[in-house]
């Protein structure tokens, strides 16, 4: 299993959300949930960031 940091999360996987904007998504249930990994880290699970990327890509190609 590889977690992301934020800064990978925008570096590697492109999604560039602002802090205050990522963390409403979450709360809201629209963005998969980081894991803490101490006291003031966190990272998200790599494999939940991409199901949630294809789940964006595949909204986006439904037709309606």
């Amino acid at each position: 299993m590889r977690v992301l940091s934020l800064p990978e999360l925008r570096e590697r996987k492109g999604v560039s959300f602002h802090r205050c904007h990522l963390y409403k998504l979450i709360r809201a249930g629209k963005f998969p949930k980081p894991i803490k990994l101490g006291e003031h880290r966190i990272a998200f699970v790599e494999s939940e960031i991409d199901d949630w990327l294809r789940g964006r890509m595949e909204a986006r190609d439904k037709p309606e």
